[in-house]
């Protein structure tokens, strides 16, 4: 399809419309007053800091005024977000710090802590229980193959994400990684667990494996572990099964 002259005027005034709200710096198109545009910047930009402020509060508070407001303008000049949803700006976020912030004096932990702060919303919103496969909520956690719920997160960081505060900045990874996972309790509350490499491996094997029954899944932990006496795992993954359960990460045995 042909673009008439009309046509492509109109894009390039909406395409320097559209740059000059996310940078200042870029002439507006000609024939709009400045104080119109204005307006116009003012509303996209407290928009954004609005919404990203509310998500990432404990990042939010590592930052001054002045730079987080540089932080925000140069997310919103770098970054072309691809998604329609406002809910997964955090995402956006996200992958601006990864791929494309250049700061130098940033925290190393920045990206890990933005990830962690977002999983909150991302398991608050997550629709993943909605078709559940058949399972007994009482069933034998040994005997059968327990369920993960399926809006649980298991999650492992470099950083100690979960105690980062202004009065703790961490310039080097931990010397063991960070595993946490996050999830929602049976009132649809959402809490971050701090666990063990033990149980972090266990829930990737009952989610990777859902064919496997507990029991199974413990002694080839123990096996992975070379443990001298395999009923020691086997007799303290029996409870912590049952605590998993218990705060719904687990939701009883597949059918």
């Amino acid at each position: 399809m042909n673009t008439s002259p009309e046509q492509a005027d109109f894009r390039e005034i909406q395409q320097r419309f559209a740059d000059t709200i996310r940078d200042p710096a870029t002439p507006a198109p000609a024939g709009i007053p400045e104080e119109r545009m204005a307006v116009y910047r003012e509303l996209f930009f407290n928009g954004f800091d609005s919404h990203l402020s509310g998500n990432f509060p404990v990042l939010r508070s590592l930052f001054d005024e002045t730079a987080w407001e540089a932080m925000v303008r140069d997310f919103m000049i770098r970054h072309r977000c691809r998604t329609p949803l406002f809910t997964e700006i955090g995402l956006e976020f996200i992958d601006y710090l990864q791929h494309e912030r250049q700061a130098a004096d940033d925290p190393p932990f920045l990206a890990e802590l933005a990830h962690y702060e977002y999983v909150e919303l991302a398991v608050a919103l997550s629709d993943a229980d909605r078709e559940l496969p058949e399972h007994d909520p009482n069933g034998d956690l040994l005997a059968g193959c327990p369920l993960v719920a399926p809006t649980a997160w298991n999650l492992s960081y470099r950083f100690p994400v979960h105690q980062i505060s202004p009065d703790f900045q961490p310039r080097t990874p931990g010397e063991q990684p960070t595993h946490l996972v996050v999830y929602r309790d049976r009132e649809e509350a959402v809490h971050f667990l701090e666990i063990n490499v033990v149980t972090q491996r266990l829930l990737a094997l009952l989610k990777e494996n859902p064919q496997m029954t507990g029991l199974d899944c413990l002694r080839r932990i123990a096996d992975e572990l070379q443990h001298p006496q395999p009923e020691t795992v086997i007799q303290a993954g029996t409870r912590l099964l049952a605590e998993l359960r218990e705060r719904n990460i687990l939701l009883g045995t597949r059918r």
